[in-house]
């Protein structure tokens, strides 16, 4: 298996990439595990992993936008003043240290994430009133997940 550390958008992930066929590869991000298909075999060796996991927001523009322009959907929906904090990386909720209506300000940390054996703080970057804490101790979180809404 080859592994590679990427930082995107400030974030690191540890990939770890196992071709299992001309056309699959198993492929581990911070612990998470997928099944991808690989598009183009000839390249697969070359390029192939990589653009599915650092390359894609780099080399192909129209896929970040999307991306960015589907998850700020449900704040839109919301209030204008209602901002979402969302899951840095895919973990498991171990402590919710505020609730709803509870005044925090920058810095504080709202939860603790549990991810790959680490504990991290979940810290508030902008003051706000909590609005709502969309998760509980113990649920398993993707990255991007909204996990509390500040207005």
């Amino acid at each position: 298996m080859k592994e590679y550390n990427f930082k995107i958008n400030g974030n690191d992930y540890n990939v770890a990439v196992k071709i299992q066929s001309d056309n699959e590869a198993e492929v581990l991000v911070n612990g998470a595990s997928y099944t991808v298909e690989v598009v183009d075999a000839t390249v697969k060796k070359a390029v192939a992993v990589k653009p599915q996991v650092a390359a894609v927001p780099a080399s192909h523009p129209v896929q970040p936008s999307t991306v960015q322009v589907s998850k700020p959907a449900p704040a839109a929906a919301g209030n204008a003043g209602e901002s979402p904090v969302k899951s840095p990386l895919p973990g498991v909720i171990l402590d919710i240290r505020i609730k709803e209506g509870d005044t925090v300000s920058v810095g504080q940390t709202l939860m603790v994430l549990e991810a790959m054996k680490m504990e991290n703080n979940i810290d508030s970057d902008r003051a706000g009133v909590v609005k709502s804490v969309k998760v509980n101790r113990g649920d398993s979180v993707l990255e991007g997940d909204v996990l509390i809404t500040l207005g």
